[in-house]
């Protein structure tokens, strides 16, 4: 008797196979494409300028036999669907599956879904549809205008300044909003202004700030100012002028999206975009739960819709109201920016709300837990009603001057009962009893000096909200561009902030001079927006690329020919080279930067920079540092090398293991953060 054919199911993730292999059952195979198959090669731009600008597609070198086991799997089943991701990376990645297996794809061979739990995925696969190419060429589109700013850029910036250097559309717009930032400060001139605050006893000491004299705004300058003032205000008394109350509501914020999501993550858990999207990623594709098997926990987190389904508005409901009680229900309506593309995905939130993250805690680990239940909260609080606040505002008259005191009280938690908004706004800053007409009793007034600050640098989160606002990339981009400009030492990370490097102006210099749409945010914008008409079949791929490359060739050709060898002068590091005398500088290697004499080629001593990090070597007592190996992987040894061989690939800290002695590392596992750094010892806490 002939076995009966199976179906097969393409996803892109193995841990992705494994969770919807568990929900099909036995009439299914479900595989694994792991990411693409075809792409343009990366040894050559790829793409036929000449012939209307035509992707040269290859098979991605080291997936061949992969490709081959697909062939095999789709040839003896009965069906295949292509199940990629809900994007149009996605749908890019099941248009090159159909073309190297054969399939047509004007047939329903496409599934898609947003979240994974079993009755989305059996949902999904009664619903198959054909490949949608608006997606598809949106994604082209956009890999052909990347590779033709890329890789006919980079090498100008490769002879002109420096070996290894890059430039991109979305990443070159990203640095000079960033040196931007740093121009404002840097030409930035505080000015000077004094407050003058005022203390008054009632039972409990409050204060009253200066706001107004003979009706109009105060603005006070200087000292001298200010003390003419306080003169004036010490020859009369403090009256309480108009009292006035009444209730704020502060509603919830939407459900996250992936922007926000990554901004939030930041803020709330110090984690960086790339961190965020890779545990995102695990929480979507499938966490083993204690008694429940492999679970989807999220829906799909690349996003910009703060959209909800009805069934998950149905159970937050439900679960709100037998947990909190019907007056904790809200009725907001979230909107999304952009009504027309954007609503193919619902915002971020848990596939099922009655995984609460304390319930599922021992199943994840420590940073799975954290996100998770970010991702819980945010979604049970906007559908949850708003915080209400009694403010309080009273006037403080002495003469023509007023000043105000400003109370307010919490009344109902509402959705603060699950997501605390860290808004200082929200604290209880209670006022005592007082009347109008009543005089107060001074306890102390006094001016204080202040100066104008300039505006802060962008931290990863503020550089993805920039990015957001003006219209610069997609959420699935973010993470690599910060990444991209850490990596090619354009910016420096300082305290959470980024910093733009000497190397970071230069090559926004040239990108301002020779490329000034690249860099320009408004064309950046507008050119994401010719994309999106792609995706809704508004426009043709190709010609957006015409209208593009025709004055970006000539860009290219002025560039080439007009920019000078740039020479970076090393920086001094302080010390003295201890073989010949002569200063030390920072040098750019193959695998970062590094310590060398100033004096090369004549005398070519080098040294690695080391971070110290305050914990003793547990074999010779002196001092632990960072170091990187020569593939630029970060391990933790002795200074004392090579009289002292002792290494970590773990960050130690300076705590033993209370089991066997060793150092304890840093080491994120289900028990805690910390590790013995023995392989034999087994202590985690």
């Amino acid at each position: 008797m002939a076995t009966a054919k199976k179906i097969l199911v393409i996803v892109e993730s193995p841990s992705k196979a494994k969770t919807i292999g568990k929900y099909l059952g036995a009439r299914y195979k479900v595989v694994a494409s792991v990411g693409h198959v075809r792409d343009l090669p990366k040894s050559k731009i790829g793409i036929d300028i000449d012939n209307d600008f035509e992707p040269q597609y290859i098979n991605i070198r080291g997936k061949g036999d992969l490709i081959k086991e697909l062939k095999r799997e789709a040839k003896k089943a009965s069906k295949v669907y292509l199940a990629t991701d809900p994007d149009r990376e996605g749908e890019a990645i099941s248009w090159h599956l159909a073309y190297i297996l054969g399939i047509d794809p004007e047939e329903p061979c496409r599934i898609v879904f947003n979240e994974i739990t079993k009755s989305t995925i059996k949902e999904a696969i009664k619903h198959p549809r054909k490949i949608d190419i608006g997606l598809v060429d949106a994604q082209q589109a956009r890999r052909v205008l990347d590779r033709l700013v890329g890789y006919q850029i980079s090498p100008i910036l490769w002879r002109k300044v420096r070996k290894g250097l890059s430039a991109g559309r979305v990443q070159s717009a990203a640095l000079k909003i960033i040196c931007d930032r740093e121009k404002e400060i840097q030409s930035f001139v505080p000015e000077e202004y004094w407050n003058i605050i005022a203390d008054f006893k009632k039972g409990k000491t409050f204060s009253a700030k200066l706001v107004e004299h003979d009706k109009k705004k105060v603005s006070i300058n200087n000292e001298a100012e200010a003390n003419k003032i306080l003169d004036e205000l010490k020859s009369g008394s403090f009256v309480v002028g108009k009292i006035a109350e009444r209730e704020r509501t502060r509603n919830p914020f939407a459900p996250f999206t992936t922007s926000s999501m990554q901004q939030e993550a930041s803020t709330k858990l110090n984690f960086n975009t790339r961190k965020t999207m890779m545990i995102a990623q695990q929480l979507y594709e499938g966490v083993e739960i204690k008694g429940q098997g492999t679970v989807g926990l999220i829906t799909y987190l690349r996003t910009d819709s703060v959209r909800i389904s009805d069934d998950a508005k149905a159970a937050a409901k439900e679960y709100i109201t037998n947990r909190y009680g019907k007056e904790y229900l809200g009725n907001h309506v979230f909107s999304n920016k952009k009504k027309d593309i954007q609503d193919a995905h619902e915002a971020i939130r848990p596939s099922n709300v009655e995984l609460a993250p304390e319930d599922i805690k021992d199943s994840l680990s420590n940073d799975q837990f954290k996100l998770y239940r970010l991702i819980w909260c945010r979604f049970l609080a906007s559908q949850m009603s708003g915080a209400k606040f009694n403010n309080m505002q009273v006037d403080i008259n002495n003469g023509s001057y007023i000043f105000k005191a400003t109370g307010s009280k919490l009344l109902f938690d509402g959705y603060q009962k699950v997501y605390n908004n860290s808004n200082d706004d929200d604290k209880d800053k209670i006022l005592p009893a007082i009347e109008e007409g009543e005089t107060l009793d001074l306890k102390k007034i006094e001016g204080e000096q202040n100066f104008t600050q300039p505006p802060s640098r962008y931290t990863e989160a503020g550089l993805v909200k920039k990015l957001e606002e003006d219209n610069i990339g997609r959420p699935s981009t973010y993470a690599p561009i910060v990444s991209t400009l850490s990596e090619r030492k354009y910016v420096k990370r300082e305290k959470k902030t980024l910093i733009p490097t000497e190397l970071g102006f230069i090559v926004t210099g040239l990108m301002e001079e020779y490329f000034k749409e690249i860099v320009d945010v408004g064309f950046t914008a507008s050119m994401e927006d010719q994309l999106d008409d792609v995706e809704m079949n508004k426009r043709e791929w190709k010609s957006i690329i015409r209208d593009f490359y025709v004055p970006f060739s000539k860009d290219l050709k002025i560039a080439d020919e007009a920019i000078e060898k740039v020479e970076i002068e090393p920086q001094p590091t302080g010390e003295i080279c201890e073989l010949c005398g002569k200063p030390m500088v920072l040098k750019m290697g193959r695998f970062g930067e590094f310590i060398a004499c100033s004096g090369y080629p004549e005398c070519k001593n080098t040294k690695p920079i080391v971070t110290k990090i305050d914990v003793p070597c547990p074999k010779c007592g002196r001092d632990i540092v960072a170091r990187k190996s020569k593939r630029g992987r970060l391990f933790y040894g002795c200074s004392g090398y090579p009289e002292c061989d002792q290494s970590f690939w773990n960050k130690p800290v300076n705590k033993k293991c209370p089991k066997c002695g060793s150092l304890l590392v840093e080491k994120k596992t289900k028990a805690g953060n910390l590790a013995c750094s023995n392989s034999e010892c087994d202590y985690k806490e």
